[in-house]
């Protein structure tokens, strides 16, 4: 009985993380690294600093109408 309570708990627990990454936009920084490995494997990823001042700079010139 405590096993599956612990287990219940611990799925809980991760799929709150999961959740709370991807609502604050953590895992597009790993997503975007994980991209950059595929395509250029040769060529360092950018800190999440830098990451975040080129998504910055590709939404300020690329901007997106959004509805509701």
């Amino acid at each position: 009985m405590r096993a599956r309570h612990w287990a219940r708990t611990v799925r809980w627990v991760r799929w709150v993380r999961w959740y709370l990454r991807e609502l604050t936009g953590e895992s597009e920084y790993d997503r975007y690294c994980e991209r950059q490995r595929r395509r250029h494997p040769h060529a360092p990823a950018p800190s999440r600093r830098e990451y975040e001042v080129l998504r910055t700079r590709h939404r300020e010139n690329h901007p997106q109408s959004r509805c509701c």
